[in-house]
């Protein structure tokens, strides 16, 4: 035993310092800023599915952490079936960077204009909601109705693309008509998008997502009201003085939609 182990010492002492480093070094972990900021991009997707504000259709945007001017979103796929494989990386152009033949968004475009000019835009989701599309095409303002979408008091502007383009199949296909739907966007966190859906950003990904998720119940509260005779929505300054805690309500969602979800691939 003494002699084995005296002519594994020898051999270690005889090897290129590089690969004793190498043998005695933990291995570094796969895991990092980058492939967390895409986990959470998987959950938001998995999420809005969960919550029924994605379909089959519908995608959600981060801007990339290491470089601002690109940002990251999956291949062409059912929301409710991304997983961290189908995560592409994307230049402000609406270019995916590599990849690697798979089918993208043709809407990927929207997501490409608003980060251009909104530096303070951290993500982004574009949804078909029904509830959100009622508000689209009868032209009756989406105001808050209750506290939780008290983020709505600062406006939510209605994108018609006949305005950009005339008669088209409705899609955002290139960078003219995204950067038309930004600029009706503006500084605002909702913009309704005229037979469409809507779009929605925030400073976060979990920002986006509870955007999202509360203006969509907010529109199925303010429509259900309507019913029952006038709405006493929330005052501006109420709408702003709620909308200033709303970072402690966050948060909180979030980790109980990402229980639901449980672990991701």
């Amino acid at each position: 035993m003494h002699r084995i182990t005296t002519m594994v010492l020898l051999a270690l002492l005889a090897a290129p310092s590089s690969e004793v480093t190498s043998a005695q070094a933990p291995q570094a972990s796969a895991a990092g800023p980058e492939s967390a900021l895409i986990e959470e991009l998987v959950y938001a997707n998995r999420i809005l599915y969960d919550q029924g504000v994605l379909d089959g259709f519908g995608h959600v945007s981060v801007r990339d952490e290491k470089n601002p001017q690109h940002f990251l979103l999956s291949r062409s796929m059912a929301p409710g079936l991304v997983t961290t494989k189908d995560i592409l990386e994307y230049d402000l152009q609406g270019a995916p960077i590599d990849g690697g033949g798979r089918a993208v968004y043709l809407e990927r475009f929207i997501h490409a204009a608003i980060y251009r000019v909104r530096p303070d835009v951290k993500a982004i989701v574009h949804s078909y909601s029904p509830a959100l599309i009622v508000f689209s095409v009868t032209g009756t303002s989406l105001r808050p109705v209750y506290h939780l979408s008290s983020f709505l008091g600062a406006g939510v502007p209605i994108f018609d693309i006949r305005d950009a383009a005339g008669m088209t199949d409705m899609l955002i296909r290139d960078n003219h008509l995204g950067d038309a739907l930004a600029k009706v966007l503006a500084d605002k966190p909702v913009a309704l998008m005229r037979g469409h859906g809507a779009v929605v950003v925030g400073n976060s990904i979990p920002e986006a997502v509870y955007r999202l998720i509360y203006t969509d119940v907010n529109a199925r509260l303010q429509a259900d009201a309507a019913r029952l005779g006038a709405i006493n929505f929330l005052s501006a300054e109420e709408a702003g003085k709620s909308a200033a805690t709303l970072d402690v309500q966050v948060p909180r969602a979030w980790e109980l939609w990402k229980s639901r979800i449980g672990k991701i691939q």
